[in-house]
């Protein structure tokens, strides 16, 4: 089976794909394309499935480069291959031979290009993350590198929706105390519950930073179980575990 990749007009130009779970060599609850280390499944399964998106993307498999994910803002600026790993939730680079690759299974993945200067940056933005600042942080990060914030295109790709995204009052308080503007992004549930919309308030992050598009896929994870993974539709489905998709951008 061939791999399922999405891409976005917002990146023409750029290599680029918000990969499905359609083509991996994972079984059981991870069939598919499961590129997650962090996951219980087989580590010969993954390390297949993550030379095949990085033979997708045109880089050898050490060329297709992550971080240890931990819900920050914190960035990587990658000069080779080996300067993934670390502790942190997003990466930016100018060079050549690497693809910068977050994992996600219902947070945002977010794609970035500066095709001017050549720099591109690629982040994974759940509710915290986001909330943290590490989208505004990899732009940042990436007009160290030379990027201009009016040229910068980004894309956030397969996430959960807003309809599928219950939450308590407790989680709009803690966005109400950081953000007095983000009550839009809440609408009423049954009772007392709630429901958040992650795409629409990443976008509106970027936008707010002064990129010059952004724009959402419009898949939700949630949503389509035969085309992604994802953790909260696990956890209602008394899951073990679950598969992680993968984003990935290189010049």
């Amino acid at each position: 089976m061939s791999l399922d990749v999405i891409t976005s007009d917002v990146l023409s130009g750029v290599r680029h794909g918000f990969f499905g779970r359609a083509g991996g060599a994972s079984s059981g609850v991870f069939a598919g394309l499961n590129c997650g280390y962090g996951s219980s499944d087989q580590s010969e399964a993954v390390t297949i499935n993550r030379a095949r998106v990085a033979g997708a993307m045109g880089v050898p498999p050490e060329g297709l480069v992550g971080v240890h994910q931990v819900h920050s803002a914190d960035v990587v600026t990658v000069a080779a291959p080996g300067d993934g790993g670390t502790k942190a939730d997003a990466l930016v680079t100018d060079r050549t031979g690497v693809a910068l690759s977050v994992l996600s299974a219902d947070c945002a993945p977010v794609l970035f290009a500066d095709p001017e200067a050549q720099v591109i940056g690629a982040a994974h933005a759940g509710w915290k993350g986001a909330l943290g600042g590490v989208l505004e942080a990899t732009l940042e990060a990436m007009v160290l590198l030379g990027a201009e914030r009016s040229r910068v295109r980004a894309v956030v790709g397969p996430t959960i929706s807003q309809r599928a995204y219950e939450v308590g009052p407790e989680f709009r308080e803690t966005f109400g105390a950081e953000d007095s503007d983000s009550a839009r992004f809440f609408a009423a549930g049954e009772g007392d519950r709630l429901h958040f919309d992650l795409p629409g308030y990443a976008l509106a992050r970027l936008r707010a930073a002064g990129v010059a598009e952004a724009a959402w896929t419009q898949h939700c994870t949630y949503a389509d179980p035969a085309r992604f993974f994802s953790y909260r539709r696990s956890v209602h489905a008394r899951e073990a575990d679950y598969g992680r998709l993968i984003a990935a951008i290189a010049l």
